[in-house]
């Protein structure tokens, strides 16, 4: 289960530095300086995640799951819109995170414990009211 669950977190992965990558160019254009602030250290932390489970997959010896070439991008005309998506990106990835606590151990548990941690205060810094169980909407 530890290379399908980390996986899955990889594939997660890539689908937000595309996101990210968008409101980036999106927040910029809009003139909100703390918010291009917020978004680009969030692109950071998740590019660090993709490089930690590419790397951790290939020291199982097995191939990476691959980016795909293109991401549904949510509408985000304005920067309440950026914020707003930011926060339903971190919202998804504390849910694979927390996918990935429920099926791994050790280490890679302490990781994901550590990225729903984080996603869920990156959620607050984009605007959303903190809620109980990070990652797991079901038990809320």
């Amino acid at each position: 289960m530890t290379v399908e669950a980390l996986q899955t977190a990889l594939a997660a992965e890539h689908a937000a530095l595309y996101v990210y990558g968008v409101l980036g160019a999106r927040t910029s254009e809009s003139g909100t300086p703390a918010l291009f602030a917020e978004v680009t250290s969030a692109y950071a932390t998740h590019r660090a995640h993709r490089d930690v489970l590419t790397r951790r997959l290939l020291d199982e010896g097995v191939e990476p799951t691959p980016a795909s070439p293109t991401y549904e991008l949510p509408a985000t005309p304005t920067a309440i819109g950026v914020a707003r998506a930011a926060a339903d990106l971190e919202a998804g990835c504390a849910e694979t995170y927390a996918y990935v606590v429920a099926n791994t151990a050790g280490d890679d548990r302490r990781w994901a414990v550590e990225a729903v941690t984080g996603a869920a205060v990156r959620q607050v810094a984009f605007g959303r009211p903190p809620g109980p169980f990070p990652g797991a909407p079901d038990l809320a």
